[in-house]
């Protein structure tokens, strides 16, 4: 791993934000700065089998596109790829690649085709960054070559940064981009030191942790970034490397659940379970395919404090009223402008199906991330339920 430390990387990544001044406004500069991140660090991970990929795909092009993506996969060791013969930075000498910025003047349709060139979970990525917009930008302002040069020379290949530093990176690249637009960073992720003592508290206790190729499922409904996840993976894999934790999440904000789904797909999890929606108005784990409650070994969270649910007052309040205590919110709902008692009742809710045998569930949320006002009470005020039976869970 580099002697630098994740913030000396990401400060000098931002550092190009040098070039955009002027044509984008501060808050801006963070929908140049985090995509290019992200693809160049894909760029780096699939540099060494470039080659070997685009020779298979030559040999089974024909073939279906499940057939495809499982061949390319296996010899890229991730599940991602990229078929244009183009990189960001020089290819070697004879490898029978081209560099983006060998062709200035065809710099910005190269670009969009190199990227619709990844395999579709990383285009879904990019979408997400709307980067197409920021590529147009730069290309009418002159700005798009001397961007790319800049990242073309960044180092982000695992032998440089391995995944534990890529992670803390991001995180540090939205907090500073988060302070440029006057925002919370801690919306979008929360400190490790915050994270690693809320993962002790839930795991430590656990026995069975270290038990052979023992599995376990970690979910957090307001996932961000995914350090949360990621944290608690790390811990379990260092108490036992022969553990398999399964790791899922959801989060409502594009460019967080893009840096999150990236950063899944480069560690090799499962990154389809990392779902883009909002978990009260559209649970991404309320059912599993055949229609069975789903259920996780751990739970933990730090949603945003302090943040208005108005735009779902609707239908959380229609569920309250409809369901009680069979729905998420039969305790009541609180004032309108903290949501952080939903996203705990969210997570409390019965977690199994009648006559099922309980699974025992350990739960951690964090209340401590902003204060509205601190001339108001801090108890919550609830909008009682109507009597309803208990479910029985453990």
């Amino acid at each position: 791993m580099s002697t630098e430390t994740h913030t000396q990387i990401a400060n000098f990544i931002w550092s190009i934000c040098n070039l955009l001044r002027g044509p984008y406004k501060r808050n801006e500069y963070r929908k140049v700065i985090l995509p290019l991140t992200v693809l160049r660090r894909f760029d780096c991970i699939l540099a060494p089998t470039k080659a070997a990929v685009l020779k298979e795909h030559s040999a089974i092009k024909a073939k279906p596109e499940n057939i495809i993506r499982h061949k390319l996969s296996l010899i890229t060791k991730h599940s991602f790829y990229n078929l244009s013969k183009l990189t960001i930075a020089k290819p070697p000498e004879g490898s029978g690649l081209n560099g983006l910025l060998d062709d200035p003047n065809q710099l910005a349709p190269n670009l969009n085709s190199y990227i619709n060139a990844f395999s579709p979970n990383v285009r879904a990525i990019m979408e997400r960054f709307k980067f197409g917009d920021e590529i147009a930008t730069m290309t009418e302002k002159d700005l798009l070559y001397l961007v790319i040069k800049r990242f073309a020379a960044i180092d982000l290949s695992p032998a440089a940064v391995d995944n534990v530093q890529m992670g803390y990176v991001f995180e540090e690249l939205i907090r500073i981009g988060a302070e440029q637009s006057n925002e919370e960073a801690g919306e979008h992720f929360t400190p490790r030191e915050v994270i690693k003592l809320m993962v002790n508290l839930l795991l430590s206790p656990e026995k069975d942790l270290a038990r052979s190729h023992v599995v376990k499922t970690i979910y957090d409904p307001a996932c961000g970034t995914g350090g949360m996840l990621s944290v608690s993976e790390k811990y379990i894999r260092d108490l036992n490397r022969d553990a398999q934790p399964k790791l899922f999440g959801q989060d409502w904000n594009d460019e967080a659940w893009a840096v999150c789904k990236s950063d899944m797909l480069i560690k090799g999890e499962d990154a389809d379970a990392i779902i883009l929606g909002d978990t009260f108005t559209k649970d991404g784990f309320d059912r599993t395919g055949d229609g069975k409650k789903w259920t996780f070994d751990y739970m933990l969270a730090n949603p945003p404090f302090g943040v208005e649910w108005k735009q779902q007052q609707r239908y959380i309040e229609n569920e309250h009223d409809t369901l009680g205590f069979s729905g998420r919110f039969g305790a009541g709902t609180p004032r309108v402008n903290d949501g952080a008692l939903l996203f705990l009742q969210h997570m409390l809710s019965p977690p199994t199906e009648a006559n099922s045998r309980p699974r025992r569930s350990r739960t951690v949320k964090s209340f401590t991330t902003r204060f509205p006002s601190c001339k108001r009470p801090a108890r919550a005020k609830l909008k009682t339920a109507s009597p309803s039976p208990a479910p029985n869970r453990s």
